[in-house]
């Protein structure tokens, strides 16, 4: 009864495309190249792949195993773990309520600069004030961000098989396309002297000069970081969607998939954009960071590359909205399916709800930046207004806080055999059941908790 009424992936491959749609949203085209910019290129790589194939896919697994082994959505899975540990659930629920409402702001934006390049507005767009402009107007962003959300519930609205699953099929490889397409593209590029591979050194060979402990350890938190963005982890989205999962898939090679598409979607971000962003712009175009590179930094480039830039910006905005649709998507079908087990009620009837909840959320955030604007100094030291006060609380405090809770209980309370049995349940081995057990027990309670003190500001 369960299963009809939440739905399910029809094959291995739906629920793949689906997972690693998730996890390949708005994080991976810009923060992941300026966070690699930013630490030392290949050096930041080089730690963000260790890190995604030891601490990363310890918390894959552990969300998508707690997930099919229960049958149920976030909010009540990790009741059904441990009863004494089932105030996860609510902390998992709590973060994708907090982000939808943000991130359907951040998706109107993209929609917008679409309309831009597609009505021949690319050298208004290329201003440096005119994303600030927009912004902060009382009635553009919120009429973008409507028709985001839109698209949003329309699909989640649909289901699993005909909403999620068929959307993330269709999107993906055209997603994938897209990507590789222009990074092709930028590596033909050069301006001033500066050609791409001066700009590909900088985005692949690791720097080591002015390298100490503390440089290093900002670079490790800001990789385990980008993890969360990345993978969708400690938010409940990939305990939601492990409850779709066929007991007979082959859980681990499933999650092995997911790592590589993700990271190779992170990748070639970063060889589209850094080698591009060099050329046109130097090192000092590489400082700008999230908004200000995706909507201020890369217009400036696309207007320099004269006509074949309009047709390069509406790719790439088209290619951002389906990786932001992807993820926005699955952290309003995490929303849906949750009270839809809590409550009973049908999945048309919740969506709608969430809908309208979310709409009233990204309204007031999309208000911040004008009528409801303030600054406010956040423990870890930045400076923000509400968006970034909600990104903070979501993503530094509560989303740690998650993984640290998920971690112990996992490790030391039902113990890593519980996990291990079953990805091992469907007859496949699980062999990185070691490597799983030590990170799980040991080190991810241990980076979590540095995580947690270091967004509350202790160190």
């Amino acid at each position: 009864m369960q299963q009809q009424k939440k739905g399910g992936f029809t094959s291995s491959l739906g629920f793949i495309l689906s997972a690693a749609g998730s996890a390949v949203g708005l994080g991976n085209i810009w923060r992941f190249p300026y966070l690699a910019a930013k630490g030392g290129g290949g050096l930041f790589i080089l730690v963000y792949i260790v890190l995604t194939l030891t601490f990363g896919f310890t918390l894959l697994t552990t969300d998508l195993a707690i997930g099919r082994k229960t049958g149920k959505s976030s909010l009540q899975a990790f009741g059904a773990v441990h009863p004494k540990w089932k105030f996860i659930g609510p902390l998992t629920f709590i973060v994708p309520c907090i982000i939808l409402t943000y991130y359907c702001a951040i998706g109107g934006w993209v929609l917008k600069y679409i309309t831009v390049y597609l009505t021949g507005a690319s050298s208004a767009a290329a201003a440096p004030d005119y994303f600030t402009s927009f912004i902060t107007s009382h009635i553009s962003p919120i009429v973008m961000m409507l028709i985001y959300l839109a698209l949003t519930a329309f699909i989640v609205y649909n289901g699993v098989e005909k909403g999620v699953e068929k959307f993330s099929k269709i999107v993906m490889p055209g997603l994938i396309i897209m990507i590789i397409g222009i990074a092709i593209f930028s590596m033909t590029l050069s301006h001033d002297g500066r050609t791409a591979m001066d700009g590909l050194k900088i985005y692949l060979v690791p720097d080591f000069s002015g390298l100490t402990l503390n440089k290093f350890m900002t670079i490790l938190l800001d990789a385990t970081g980008q993890l969360f963005y990345s993978l969708s982890i400690a938010m409940g989205i990939m305990v939601t969607y492990g409850s779709y999962v066929d007991k007979k898939d082959n859980l681990g090679q499933s999650i092995t998939r997911i790592e590589i598409f993700d990271t190779g979607v992170a990748f070639l971000a970063g060889l589209m954009i850094i080698p591009a962003v060099y050329i046109f712009s130097g090192r000092e175009g590489l400082s700008a960071n999230g908004p200000g590179l995706m909507f201020v930094a890369l217009p400036q480039i696309f207007d320099k590359m004269g006509y074949i830039g309009i047709v390069v910006g509406v790719v790439f905005f088209v290619m951002v909205a389906f990786a932001a649709l992807t993820s926005s998507v699955s952290i309003m079908e995490t929303i849906v399916a949750s009270i839809m087990e809590k409550t009973g009620k049908t999945r048309k009837q919740i969506s709608l709800f969430v809908a309208i909840a979310a709409t009233i959320g990204a309204i007031v955030i999309c208000l911040g930046y004008n009528l409801f604007y303030f600054e406010l100094t956040l423990p870890n030291g930045t400076v923000g207004q509400l968006l970034d006060i909600a990104d903070y609380v979501s993503n530094s405090l509560l989303m740690p806080l998650v993984a640290l809770f998920t971690s112990i209980l996992i490790g030391w309370v039902v113990k890593p055999k519980w996990v291990i049995d079953e990805l091992e349940s469907s007859g496949h081995t699980f062999k990185r059941k070691t490597l799983y057990t030590v990170i799980i027990k040991y080190i991810a309670p241990v980076v979590m908790a540095i995580l947690f003190l270091q967004a509350i500001g202790v160190f």
